[in-house]
């Protein structure tokens, strides 16, 4: 581990009752590592994963964040998302106009954001797949086949599965 990211914001979360900062963690440290050290350096990935689950289970963390995933993927549902094929809840979230990365690296305060956008994209009408303006190749004989080649260009980019905006929100394409 180079990142202890997940136990300092759990931590900072924790009830301290009055006890230093560094002595409550050496605490905690040494309770999950059977009292071989008091560094988080030192700790293997198993001790640390579960020392940063009991922190995050007191602080009501993980509950918190479970019920926000659910209220989002009902969300989605709800605007035509098939919330069982993850790659496209993914690709959805990662759409920089909706959350700018995937799902599972959301945390709770992006989590509630993304219930509010989802909201008012339902408030909108909802989703509408992505559709090419419509150019009337009919007006102008000389660029008739330009024309036709722009117009299947864009609507294989609306198919095109690499491109992560697909979706568009009603009014804004």
């Amino acid at each position: 581990m180079d990142n202890y990211r997940r136990f300092w914001i759990a931590f900072g979360k924790l009830d301290r009752g009055g006890v230093e900062r560094e002595e409550l963690k050496a605490q905690l440290v040494r309770s999950f590592t059977d009292g071989r050290t008091e560094s988080l350096t030192e700790m293997t990935d198993a001790e640390y994963a579960a020392l940063c689950k009991s922190l995050e289970e007191r602080n009501g963390y993980r509950d918190e964040l479970r019920f926000r995933r659910s209220c989002c993927l009902s969300g989605m549902q709800v605007l035509g998302i098939n919330t069982q094929d993850w790659s496209r809840v993914n690709a959805f979230c990662r759409d920089r106009r909706i959350a700018g990365k995937v799902f599972a690296r959301l945390t709770i305060e992006e989590l509630k954001a993304l219930d509010v956008k989802l909201r008012a994209i339902e408030r909108r009408g909802g989703l509408k797949s992505f559709s090419a303006p419509q150019y009337d190749a009919a007006r102008d004989d000389n660029n008739k086949t330009a024309i036709l080649t722009i117009n299947q260009n864009i609507r294989d980019y609306g198919k095109s599965e690499e491109n992560g905006n697909q979706w568009c929100v009603e009014g804004s394409c």
